[in-house]
């Protein structure tokens, strides 16, 4: 049974950090990429970041390169986002994800597995 648990989302003002968390679970850990995605009400959903866990290759979305880090840590299975200097407008429902294939980064409506979300409220 492949599960993806996020957590670690919650309200902070703008200039804070948040560390969000994906546990993974049901699948190969190491044969995956493990995306962040967020969506805010109105706004499609957008790739903020992703990890290939055998290999440590990452990429991040020009809105959040500089201020977010993603880390793996394949011991325990699960994807860490560090995210720093947090503005209003990251705020959104922060989705964790996994696929074998970097363009879903692109086109997240063929991400194989989902998690469900938690919410990230960056107030001014």
């Amino acid at each position: 049974d492949v599960q993806l648990q996020a957590s670690g989302g919650g309200l902070v003002q703008a200039g804070g950090s948040l560390r969000l968390s994906c546990q993974a679970s049901g699948f190969s850990f190491d044969d995956y990429i493990i995306f962040w995605f967020r969506q805010a009400p109105g706004k499609e959903r957008e790739g903020v970041s992703c990890i290939s866990s055998d290999d440590g290759n990452t990429i991040y979305a020009a809105s959040v390169k500089g201020r977010f880090t993603i880390s793996s840590d394949t011991a325990k299975n699960t994807v860490y986002l560090q995210m720093n200097s947090l503005k209003p407008e990251d705020s959104a429902v922060y989705y964790c994800a996994a696929d074998t294939d970097p363009l879903a980064f692109k086109y997240s409506d063929y991400v194989r597995y989902w998690g469900q979300g938690t919410e990230v409220t960056v107030s001014s």
